[in-house]
């Protein structure tokens, strides 16, 4: 069979199927990149999340003691913890976490509870929660 002359084979060139290559590469590097970048947020957010559990429980824990001894346990660092101390509370602790409380007044407690811990990259994080308490 003889084919005419205005049929011809369609295929590729090197250069086309170089540039698709190319553009898929690129692509696919960003979709990666974006990927892992959301795994870091993600554990980071975890970490928050849990800080603010922490401080929550702590804050719990103060709320549930007589007014008139709260001010002397946090002025004795009952309720300033580091890590075997959150282990112990049944609470899983970050990477070097550390708990600090705080109370000021008297007749009205400022109470702050303060989480510190260190985030991938060794970078420092702090989150605090506040309230104030008064004599019932």
């Amino acid at each position: 069979m003889k084919r005419s002359g205005n049929q011809r084979k369609k295929a590729f060139t090197l250069s086309e199927l170089l540039l698709a290559t190319a553009i898929l590469a690129f692509a696919l590097c960003g979709i990666l990149l974006a990927f892992v970048t959301c795994s870091f947020l993600n554990e980071s957010n975890r970490n928050v999340t849990r800080a603010t559990t922490h401080a929550q429980h702590v804050m719990e824990d103060i709320k549930n003691t007589t007014f008139n001894t709260i001010k002397t346990k946090i002025d004795n660092g009952d309720w300033d913890w580091s890590g075997a101390t959150i282990t112990a509370e049944g609470l899983t602790p970050l990477n070097n976490e550390v708990i600090d409380t705080t109370a000021t007044g008297t007749d009205l407690l400022d109470v702050v509870v303060t989480v510190n811990w260190q985030d991938r990259g060794l970078r420092n994080r702090t989150i605090s929660i506040e309230t104030l308490l008064v004599e019932p």
